[in-house]
């Protein structure tokens, strides 16, 4: 029996797994459990990421035939791709314990030391965002990771010594948003390494059709595949566009999801076919009407859409940039003519970057 000890960043303030301010989650707040019940329990219920699920396959078979833990293992990828899922389901299919925590949480060695006291042969540790640890906690897994050995410092100054606690042979499985924040140290312990990369429009299907049945609720093929292809090719935005779709089908129909109901509710919520929202067209909007298409520096943008620079990066532009939507250049970010062609829109005869040409 798998047994998990979560500890979760951005709940309340005493570290406990609660939302801000409020009680506890309880066992039968929807908004809580939503993720949990819609997630795969075995390697096998898995959709998509085809290739690190063989390769997980042969880490897990060839550490179960030799009865040993499973070597480190890093998953990096955007969010929302099952980084969680996957380092979920690794306990599972062991047959071991797992316990759960993030790098925000870790702002001290001994935020760690619980972990590792209870951590038993083959257990697994789950460190979420692991690229957020700081330096004393990174350095203190160093020796855990490789030799399995915790150092603790006892006193200060001249009386200072240093206990080894030897611990038993364990898996640490790190996720990650962003992969060229960890340190080359950190990031060579890992034994296995694994990325997941964004979901094709027939695997998002399936997806969305196996957790309709999971949610118990009636929904047409064409519509599992209207929904997968608004889904910017990452399943946690399937699953919150299903949980809408059926909110809108349960409020304005019978509950059956057609693919007519499931092109309204998602035109209600602002999704186009492609999977833009009002804010991806607002900053199209703005780089049309206030810089003639760009180019124009995201700290202008920024300004004009009342939106920080940095969300902007790291929120709106990827998904621009990865449907051809955008581009960065030296100048700032200017549009493609895809973009003017999806909207409709003639791209103006006065812009900037058409001038460099007369030159």
């Amino acid at each position: 029996m798998v047994r998990e000890t979560v500890i979760q960043g951005g709940g309340g303030g005493d570290g406990t797994n609660r939302p801000a301010g409020g009680q506890p989650y309880r066992d039968g707040d929807d908004e809580s459990r939503f993720q949990n019940e819609l997630r795969p329990q075995s390697i096998a219920d898995v959709v998509g990421q085809r290739e690190v699920v063989d390769r997980l396959r042969i880490m897990l078979n060839a550490a179960r035939k030799r009865k040993e833990p499973l070597g480190h293992l890093l998953f990096d990828g955007p969010p929302g791709l099952g980084k969680t899922t996957f380092a979920t389901v690794i306990p599972k299919e062991l047959g071991t314990e797992c316990q759960i925590t993030s790098g925000p949480v870790l702002t001290a060695p001994k935020d760690l030391m619980p972990y590792l006291t209870n951590v038993s042969y083959g257990s697994v540790l789950f460190i979420d965002e692991i690229h957020r640890l700081p330096p004393a906690v990174e350095e203190f897994l160093y020796p855990v990771m490789e030799d399995f050995r915790m150092d603790i410092t006892l006193g200060e100054g001249l009386n200072a010594r240093t206990i080894n606690m030897k611990l038993k042979p364990f898996t640490v499985i790190g996720a990650t948003t962003r992969s060229g924040l960890l340190t080359a140290p950190l990031r060579d312990r890992f034994v296995n390494r694994e990325h997941l990369d964004f979901y094709t429009d027939d695997d998002l299907a399936e997806i969305v059709r196996r957790n309709a049945t999971k949610l118990r609720m009636h929904i047409d093929p064409e519509a599992s595949a209207e929904i997968a292809k608004r889904s910017r090719g990452t399943p946690r935005v399937s699953n919150n566009l299903l949980r809408w779709t059926r909110d809108f089908a349960d409020s304005e129909a019978d509950g059956r999801v057609t693919t007519e109901l499931a092109k309204i509710a998602l035109a209600k919520r602002d999704v186009d076919v492609l999977g833009l929202d009002r804010r991806d067209r607002r900053y199209i909007e703005t780089l049309i009407n206030v810089f003639s298409g760009g180019p124009a520096g995201v700290q202008s943008l920024g300004h004009s859409l009342n939106i920080p620079p940095d969300t902007l990066e790291d929120e709106v532009e990827p998904f621009l940039l990865r449907i051809g939507f955008l581009q960065r250049t030296p100048r700032g970010r200017m549009l493609t003519a895809t973009a003017f062609q999806h909207l409709g829109i003639t791209p103006p005869t006065d812009n900037p970057a058409d001038q460099g040409r007369l030159f």
